[in-house]
């Protein structure tokens, strides 16, 4: 029995249950974007970028929350300074088997989009066709560490908590898990820019000029050392989060992105 393409609900994964969420079309009707959110992200918190994806590219679209996330379950602290790269390359290899996965593009945002880009240039998956990063991690900067030390002072001493408890069963478990990861002393040297030179596949990488948690550099590397094609934006008037501070922008380019690929796809079939 396949995986059930419903609206919304509850899969298990290495027996963790995760929370998921589907729109369009079925991985065995068309191509897929499993889409991977930010360090305090979930289901519900990608708002209606989603369903509007789905409806403007006629592809099927994945959303799930990572463990200690939306509704999934918790997650035991503290998390190890290389989670990113864990989810990478042991969690989201079986989510894409159990949802039936067969081909289609990653979609990652912040620590979701680092997490996607670890997968493409780690992993060899004919299936992942393309790969669209928002507002990247590579390497950390002083600019997004002030930023984060700034969401902790929010989190314990401001409305911050009563925020992220509006979308995950355990905020403490969501907030903590990222933040103590990100500020700790060894982590000031993560850098994973290496998994760059591995890209096989089309990249768009978009980025706010204002973001607030890391430079242009953070996008600008991909087109500096990957040997595949790289489309950057950069959206204007925007912080961290492109595709809900500027979402009619940023989705036309993921869309003018995805017709791209299928194109060169058509061609790639004709020349074969």
């Amino acid at each position: 029995m396949g995986f059930p393409w419903q609206a919304q609900g509850h899969m298990s994964v290495a027996g963790v249950t995760l929370e998921y969420a589907c729109y369009g079309p079925p991985p065995e009707q068309a191509d897929t974007i499993v889409m991977l959110h930010e360090g305090l992200g979930c289901v519900s918190l990608w708002r209606d970028v989603p369903q509007h994806l789905a409806e403007a590219t006629g592809l099927g679209v994945f959303v799930y929350s990572r463990e200690g996330y939306g509704t999934s379950d918790r997650v035991s602290l503290p998390r190890p300074l290389d989670f990113m790269t864990r989810e990478a390359l042991d969690v989201l290899p079986r989510v894409l088997d159990v949802i039936g996965f067969r081909r289609g593009v990653l979609l990652g945002h912040s620590d979701g989009a680092s997490i996607a880009a670890i997968y493409c240039g780690s992993v060899s998956d004919h299936r992942v066709r393309g790969l669209v990063l928002l507002a990247p991690h590579f390497f950390t900067e002083q600019i997004g560490l002030a930023a984060i030390s700034d969401a902790r002072s929010r989190f314990d001493d401001g409305d911050l908590r009563s925020k992220l408890a509006k979308y995950h069963r355990d905020p403490d478990g969501a907030f903590r898990g990222w933040n103590e990861v990100w500020l700790h002393p060894d982590f000031r040297t993560w850098d994973i820019t290496e998994v760059i030179d591995y890209f096989r596949i089309p990249v768009l990488a978009i980025q706010g000029r204002q973001d607030q948690y890391g430079t242009l550099a953070q996008v600008e590397v991909v087109a500096d050392r990957a040997y595949c094609p790289v489309d950057l934006c950069v959206v204007e008037q925007c912080g961290h989060s492109p595709h809900l501070e500027q979402p009619g922008p940023v989705l036309a380019e993921i869309t003018q992105y995805l017709a791209r690929l299928a194109r060169i796809e058509a061609a790639e079939v004709e020349t074969a």
